[in-house]
């Protein structure tokens, strides 16, 4: 599967899920779907979207409760897909830190429109974001693509795995810390710790190691961090 653009829906008419399943699937967006405040702050947290999609009419939870708890560590795109129409409540929302609001029922063509926008607006906003390729060995990344590959096969990586790679080759050679890579790629979120970053880091050594027990990209800095080696002094 390719790395396209991740959206997270969160809703709980399964009517809805289905037609945004659709819709999204349709124009090269994978989909993530959940429709319980709870799994939308855990998939957050473990999946890293591109694009969150945010109905405030949850069983467990207002959607209101849930901008709130994600903007002190993350700021992905939230955009609120929600049948309150009322100004204070989509003003509320926006304070909040939600960076849209589309009304149901809603147009196509339009929430495609304010996707793109969204996507945009984070892509431009980080002046960090590397562009083109970059090679270490028989490691390849196409930054622009999120695309990696080991010679010309291409390595199919989860969003979580594809920005922990590219974290350490973007600091190619150098040892990063437990507590900076789940900064980077997870936020100042408590209840991801070392644990989750060492299953992830089994995962991306299992798909890229040709012996992942004696791993030749990514090494352990054993009670530090993880450091990518530096093929080009090898």
């Amino acid at each position: 599967m390719k790395n396209l653009p991740v959206v997270l829906v969160v809703e709980d008419d399964k009517a809805i899920v289905h037609l945004l399943t659709t819709i999204l699937t349709a124009n090269n967006y994978r989909v993530l779907e959940v429709s319980t405040g709870r799994e939308a702050l855990a998939t957050i947290s473990s999946h890293c979207p591109d694009v969150v999609l945010l109905d405030l009419g949850l069983p467990d939870m207002d959607g209101a409760d849930i901008i709130k708890s994600i903007r002190p560590w993350s700021q992905v795109p939230i955009i609120v897909v929600s049948a309150r129409n009322r100004e204070k409540e989509k003003v509320e929302a926006l304070d909040l830190g939600a960076d849209d609001y589309v009304t149901k029922p809603f147009g196509t063509a339009e929430l495609l429109a304010r996707i793109r926008i969204a996507l945009r607006h984070t892509n431009t906003g980080n002046p960090d974001t590397p562009t083109g390729k970059a090679q270490n060995g028989r490691l390849t990344i196409d930054y622009d693509k999120r695309r990696i590959y080991i010679d010309d096969t291409e390595i199919h990586l989860t969003q979580v795995e594809y920005k922990i790679v590219m974290l350490t080759m973007l600091h190619l050679g150098k040892v990063l810390t437990y507590d900076f890579i789940i900064r980077s790629v997870w936020g100042a979120r408590p209840t991801v710790n070392n644990q989750i970053l060492r299953v992830n880091m089994a995962n991306i050594r299992r798909k890229l190691e040709d012996n992942p027990a004696d791993p030749q990209y990514i090494i352990t800095e054993t009670g530090v961090g993880y450091r990518m080696v530096d093929h080009l002094d090898a």
